[in-house]
């Protein structure tokens, strides 16, 4: 086989992006209007699954404060309050959470810090 056109040595290619840090990964974001596919935030699907077990666990009766399942899962209280707050969030956001499909402010450390509960004002913060 041969080849009409010598081979270049190298290619350049110059693809525009920058890394952000992100659930304590690196991340690469695009530029305005280049589409990429959005994977899921692994640490952000670990806390809510964490937050609805949590909160199953402590409407069954199963444990009857906060306090007595945080000792049991070996983690201060006060995380397990903040973490237990993410069931309060809207079913759109948790959804677009479970699809990858949050923006790039949603992050678990965001996600931690008081939110509003009432839905609509969730939707405008995130």
């Amino acid at each position: 086989m041969t080849r009409a056109k010598p081979v270049p040595e190298t290619v350049t290619v110059h693809i525009p992006f920058r890394l952000v840090k992100r659930g304590g990964r690196r991340e690469m974001h695009l530029p305005e209007g280049a589409t990429h596919s959005r994977r899921t935030d692994s640490t952000l699907v670990k806390a809510l699954a964490r937050a609805f077990r949590w909160k199953r666990m402590l409407e069954s009766g199963e444990f009857t404060t906060i306090g007595e399942l945080a000792q049991r899962e070996g983690i201060a209280p006060s995380y397990m309050t903040r973490v237990l707050r993410l069931t309060l969030l809207t079913p759109n956001i948790v959804e677009a959470i479970l699809d990858g499909k949050q923006g790039p402010e949603v992050t678990l450390a965001h996600l931690l810090e008081p939110f509003p509960v009432r839905w609509e004002e969730q939707r405008v913060q995130f």
